[in-house]
């Protein structure tokens, strides 16, 4: 059990309880047996029968509930004393049936851990893994994309791309084990049933469904990019900009941002965690070269570095000097794979240089406006998004990583596959690897560790 509205004061406060026989609960609770599915209005009760609230009550009778289990919800009114009166009047409820017959199972009842009503929901064959992963992704939606797509992930759209890949899996797999079982069969089975055609066409919709996965791990995840450059080019005007409100303190006086400031944007419902660092210089002040290293520390955990120039200063030598020792220091401490988009600022001061420009990237004017459309689409095409569609689920960097399993052991597969008789056991196993990374996604082959990360991680009463 436990209280499934967020802690605090509100309208309407919910107390939950999933488990076995809590029909004579309800009863003590509510001072009469509840109509399944409907919902009563009616006085909770203490033991001595006063009143604590009046409220809705409902009662789930399992299997028909959300986690398979019989489940009893009381709304009352959100108070946190009220809730918690009402938490103890359920544990003190359990012991009181302790006694009576049947009811041996209710002195169990205890306050739920994090995301164990879920979980119950998934043990007991209620919703998948990803679906059950899906409510979560719901709750902490940032943008309203990706609440859609956590909508269509939690109503089975993503698992049911992933059975028709497994249901085609297992068929090939049956195949092969069966060309395996039965070697002196005249018959080739797997030429007769086009396994090499069925291969082909199971990589096709794998490829399809990897691609909408990529996209809803960036509706959920989001990318990190960092801004960096020298002081005074316009970081924090730059972030201020690309939020719409005056989130970091922008003067004209060079190493004013000495620390990180962070703040989340979407572009077009793709999350981006967009964070102004401290100029890089060499410097003698020590609060300002702690705020130099963190800002390296950012730099090299990005997922995107905007580089930021200021095109008032590119004709001067030891501006670009400096901006090209950041250069070097950016292409040594990041991987290849992490892109670094040149932006020089304050186009609106150097307008003839704007069109002449021999610099590389993009020209903007943080203070105007002007160029930030297109900065946007730059980040969008940088994180890898395409326009957003209906077919668009939540997902997770797991469901990402399953999938590119499978697309590695069904190359092998098709490699495998030209070799036939030669090589059947090892296309058989690499077969039963790509459904075993399948399965891990819909949690039907799951670790507990597994289990216990995912969990751990939903507020409780979910």
């Amino acid at each position: 059990m436990a209280i499934a509205t967020a802690p605090g004061r509100g309208a309407v406060g919910i107390v939950r309880v999933s488990g076995r026989s809590l029909s004579a609960m309800a009863h003590a609770l509510c001072g009469k047996a509840l109509t399944p599915r409907q919902a009563a209005y009616l006085p909770f009760q203490d033991a001595d029968g006063t009143t604590i609230d009046q409220g809705l009550a409902l009662y789930f009778p399992g299997p028909h509930s959300f986690t398979g289990e019989d489940v009893l919800e009381l709304q009352a009114h959100g108070g946190p004393v009220v809730l918690q009166l009402l938490l103890l009047r359920c544990l003190q409820a359990a012991s009181e049936l302790e006694p009576l017959s049947g009811l041996a199972r209710l002195p169990g009842l205890r306050v739920a851990q994090p995301g164990e009503f879920t979980q119950r929901a998934f043990l007991n064959d209620k919703i998948d893994l990803a679906q059950a992963e899906a409510i979560a992704d719901l709750i902490d939606a940032s943008t309203s994309a990706a609440a859609r797509s956590a909508s269509r992930s939690l109503a089975g759209d993503f698992s049911r791309d992933i059975h028709v890949l497994r249901d085609a899996l297992i068929h090939l797999r049956m195949l092969v084990e069966a060309t395996l079982d039965f070697p002196e069969e005249e018959i080739d089975f797997l030429q007769k049933a086009d396994a090499q055609g069925q291969l082909d066409r199971l990589r096709t919709q794998l490829a399809t469904v990897m691609q909408r996965t990529r996209q809803g791990a960036l509706l959920r995840e989001g990318i990190k990019v960092v801004i960096a450059g020298q002081p005074n080019a316009g970081k924090s005007s730059l972030l201020n900009a690309l939020a719409g409100a005056e989130l970091a303190i922008v003067t004209p006086i060079a190493g004013t941002t000495r620390d990180v400031v962070q703040q989340t944007i979407q572009i077009e419902g793709v999350p981006l965690h967009v964070i102004d660092t401290a100029g890089l210089r060499e410097s003698a002040d020590e609060v300002e070269k702690i705020g130099i290293e963190r800002a390296w520390g950012q730099i090299e955990s990005a997922d995107a570095v905007l580089f930021l120039h200021d095109l008032t200063r590119a004709h001067e030598a030891d501006y670009a000097l400096a901006d090209a020792d950041i250069a070097r220091q950016l292409t040594a401490k990041l991987t290849v794979n992490i892109p670094v988009i040149d932006i020089w600022n304050k186009c609106d001061a150097q307008p003839e240089k704007t069109a002449n420009s021999d610099t590389k990237g993009m020209a903007l004017s943080a203070k105007t406006g002007q160029g930030l459309a297109a900065l946007r689409h730059q980040l969008l095409a940088v994180a890898g998004w395409q326009h957003v569609s209906e077919g668009v689920y939540i997902a997770r960097a797991r469901h990402v990583q399953a999938l590119s399993e499978v697309q590695s052991h069904l190359r092998m597969a098709h490699d495998l596959l030209q070799a036939q008789a030669q090589s059947l056991d090892l296309l058989a196993e690499e077969l039963r690897l790509a459904q075993n990374a399948l399965n891990a996604i819909t949690g039907e082959f799951s670790s507990d560790d597994l289990l216990g990360v995912i969990f751990s991680s939903f507020c409780i009463g979910k």
